[in-house]
């Protein structure tokens, strides 16, 4: 199975990196702020003649997937697909991590480039370029899915004599496209809220999308998956062929998510739906490895047994996917100080990313805590943060590593760029999102949900002496116990906001711009439409409060 893992993972990073010279003929790309679909004048002919190829199908659905782990076309910087930010800021995974981590307790960031100290503070504007360089990727990415499938249309695989085995393949990686494309709407949905539409059935060019509401967008999101479950893979497919891809356990995935979610979006719960969509990814025969919780966030995450856990992951290679975002960042960031930076199997630290003593606190013993979950490096560092930008003010977290589980460091023997595969669903997480289902009323049962709790703190501690009750089980218990299995995995900011716990509750320190911390706003549970698309698209009008 070691050898499956590896050598489809290695399958997938070449199908992306070849993947890079058919899509400079379909399509020419620079910004996706004034407009969501881009593509040349004659993208007719270009497209007729790139898709000549039978692998151009599979090479241009593999661009869908690398637009979350690269920024461009050569890497790890060159022929970007956004201009306007230096290309390693500009990564789908970087800036994602950053909206969903940076503006919680879970982490701040030591550098003061641009706006950046705006998302931990909370004080950020419709002009602050993380947050419009974010919303430029989740219409960039939008409009490859949109693309894609205006390519694969029956008439247009009649037009090009598409044999019918390769059409019966097409079908396939047009369901994955609608899921990537349903994840990212997912992603614009939670942090803008009311974000433009446009889907593969509107006009191409000068054309000013349409904004959609949050409920409605809801809908559209759900319909989607729901309408591609079939078509997916199943779960635990082929680990040759499915590594890195989505099968339909993605897809159950992204709708427990959106129904956990769905009061927040649409005013309204559907905590019963998710018992009903975490049974079925439960159910598909993924399990808790008995293996170490650090196994999960290693250079080999893909073979070393904690790749049995992953629902849906995205691909890391130090040779052939290049980018100074992604996994790049996430390992390199939060190495400084006294760190050893070969022992996390890089060249360097960046001596930025650290955590704030509201997080330390979630862990019992804090940094003598028997869970195993707690990975704090304290070793001159402070605890309490006198200054964000000195790197030694605050705990850091040593989560992430470039190394195996015998500690050789990745195939990158510059020590740049990293192997660890970004685990973006996991087993662990259905099984908090089932407990918190019970305990909100959707149904279920109070002894399963604390099976599964007791599944993950058995491999926490290493033994039942992390055990709970029943008696135990309620939603502040849920808050920190995620925050325990999940940080720094882009679940923060959602989970707090559910909570009601992100602006105008949560305070944690250089919250509101203040070392002691404050509450903010609560319009800030929704990020800002970009000033400057707003000055383009006369459709769109502003989230409240901005």
């Amino acid at each position: 199975m070691k050898t499956n893992y590896i050598n489809n993972k290695a399958m997938m990073i070449r199908t992306i990196k070849s993947v890079l010279i058919l899509f400079a003929i379909v399509f020419s790309v620079q910004s996706c702020e004034d407009r969501l679909d881009l593509q040349p004048e004659d993208a007719r002919l270009t497209a007729d003649a790139a898709f000549e190829n039978p692998e151009a199908y599979k090479q241009f659905l593999a661009k869908i997937y690398a637009g979350i782990s690269l920024s461009g076309q050569e890497g790890p910087a060159g022929a970007p697909d956004l201009a306007g930010l230096d290309e390693g800021f500009s990564n789908y995974l970087r800036l994602y991590w950053k909206m969903q981590e940076l503006t919680t307790d879970e982490a701040l960031i030591a550098w003061n480039d641009g706006t950046i100290q705006d998302l931990h503070s909370q004080v950020w504007t419709s002009g602050n370029e993380f947050i419009r360089t974010m919303y430029s990727r989740l219409m960039y990415q939008i409009a490859l899915t949109n693309e894609f499938l205006r390519q694969t249309t029956d008439s247009k695989l009649s037009d090009r004599g598409v044999a019918a085995d390769l059409r019966a393949e097409i079908q396939t990686y047009r369901a994955e496209a609608r899921f990537m494309r349903a994840l990212t709407y997912w992603h614009a949905m939670d942090l803008f809220g009311n974000p433009p539409f446009v889907t593969e059935n509107d006009p191409i060019g000068a054309f000013l999308p349409p904004q959609i509401q949050r409920a409605d967008l809801f809908t559209y999101i759900e319909s989607e998956l729901l309408d591609i479950e079939d078509e997916l893979a199943e779960p635990n497919a082929d680990p040759i062929t499915y590594y890195g891809r989505a099968n339909r356990a993605a897809a159950w995935m992204v709708l427990a998510k959106i129904y956990l979610n769905a009061e927040v979006y649409t005013g309204t719960p559907r905590y019963a739906d998710v018992i009903t969509y975490t049974n079925n990814i439960i159910g598909a025969g993924y399990t808790i490895p008995n293996v170490p919780y650090t196994h999960s966030f290693q250079a080999d995450n893909d073979s070393n047994g904690a790749q049995n856990e992953v629902i849906f992951t995205i691909p890391f290679d130090g040779l052939r996917t290049q980018a100074f975002g992604g996994m790049t960042f996430m390992t390199h960031a939060p190495v400084g100080g006294s760190m050893n930076p070969a022992e996390f199997g890089i060249n360097g630290g960046w001596f930025g990313v650290r955590t704030t003593p509201t997080f330390v606190e979630v862990f019992p013993g804090e940094e003598n805590s028997n869970d195993g979950r707690e990975l704090f490096y304290t070793d001159g560092q402070e605890k309490d943060i006198a200054s964000v930008s000195t790197f030694t003010d605050g705990f850091a977290i040593s989560k992430y590593r470039n190394v195996d589980v015998d500690g050789i460091a990745g195939s990158d023997t510059s020590g740049d760029h990293t192997d660890i595969d970004f685990p973006m669903f996991r087993l662990a997480d259905a099984y908090l999102m089932y407990a918190e289902a019970v305990v909100r009323g959707g149904g279920g049962s109070m002894s399963t949900a604390v099976g599964y709790i007791n599944q993950l703190r058995g491999r926490a501690y290493g033994n039942t002496s992390g055990d709970i009750a029943e008696v135990d089980l309620n939603l502040d218990f849920i808050l920190d116990e995620r925050a325990r299995e999940l940080y720094w995995e882009c679940h923060r900011r959602t989970d707090l906001i559910r909570f009601n716990q992100f602006s105008d509750n949560g305070v944690w320190q250089w919250k509101g711009g203040v070392q002691q911390g404050s509450t903010t706003e609560s319009f800030r549970d929704l990020m800002p439409l970009p000033a400057v698309d707003l000055g383009i698209n006369t459709n769109l009008e502003q989230n409240t409060g901005y």
